[in-house]
This record gives C-alpha cells, structure tokens and sequence, in this order.
C-alpha cells in the first residue's frame, strides 16, 4: 500500500494557487516586512547601546539616533531584507504569511541581480505596488519593469528549490 499523498496547499486556497496576486494580499504582506525590518533595527540600536553600556557603564548614556541615520539604516536593511529572502526563498516573512512568492518571468526564484534591483526599486518606489489594482494581470510597476510577478503559492519550496 502506498503512503497517501497530503498537499500542504490550504483545500480552499487550491483554486488560487499560481494566480497573480492582488493589492490587498501585497500590502498586508508589505505591513509584515516593514514591522520585521522595525524590529531589526530596534534590535540592532539595543546591540548598540547594549556595546556602550558594556564598554564605559559609569559614563553611559543612551546614544541619540539621528533621523536620518535611524532612516538610511532601515532603508539599507529593508533592501538587503528584501533581496535575500527573494534570492533564497522567493519569498519574505510576510509573503510567507500572506501565502505569496516572487518570482521571474518563467516561474523561478529571482537571481541576486534581479531581486538587488527589485528590492531597490520596491523601497524606492514603493506606491509602484499600486498599479497592481488597476492591471489586468496584477503587475506592479516594479513588475512590469522587470518582468516579475507575485503569485499565491502554499508549496514549501519552489521547483528550483527541489531536490
């Protein structure tokens, strides 16, 4: 007797799975990552002060974050964020929540290049995400200009990840 196969694809969501994905999905997606970029950076000033605390305690005092360090800071990490996890996974952490990966014209993860240029053009550009709505086939701006889409996708890994 063969072992059953279960597909970790939600029965619902079946019918979904490899269509373009909408504006709502995207941006609650979007939501996620830039609460995770948040935390890492929070974490990476605790480190910080943390390190100075260590170094001089009798002299410490909490270092003030300038403006527009604090914001070049979480720009930096939202585009290396970004274009890892595309590069890696073909997806982030609100993208794996949201059930939806990036990927290239022919249905495989971004090369490193591709998911660079992608993610730079995502933080950029972001209000790009909002073509989405009114395109036919659910393209961002950023997708039309590279030839990307974002698709709902359950599986756990994508075919080129496969063994």
């Amino acid at each position: 007797m063969s072992p059953r196969h279960v597909s970790p694809i939600p029965r619902e969501a079946r019918v979904f799975q490899g269509a373009p994905a909408g504006v709502a999905s995207r941006c609650v997606a979007a939501v996620i990552d830039v609460l995770v970029v948040a935390l890492v950076v929070l974490t990476l000033y605790g480190a910080y002060t943390a390190a100075r605390f260590v170094i001089d305690p009798l002299g410490f005092t909490f270092p003030r974050a300038a403006l527009l360090l604090s914001l070049s800071t979480a720009l930096l990490v939202l585009v290396v964020y970004l274009a890892a996890s595309w590069t890696f996974t073909g997806r982030t952490y609100g993208c794996h929540i949201m059930g939806l990966r990036v990927v290239s014209a022919s249905g495989r993860r971004l090369r490193p290049l591709a998911a660079g240029v992608r993610a730079g053009r995502c933080v950029v550009v972001p209000i790009g995400l909002f073509w989405c709505a009114v395109s036919r086939r659910r393209r961002s701006l950023q997708d039309v200009l590279l030839g990307t889409a974002v698709v709902y996708d359950w599986q756990p890994v994508t075919p080129d990840e496969s063994p």
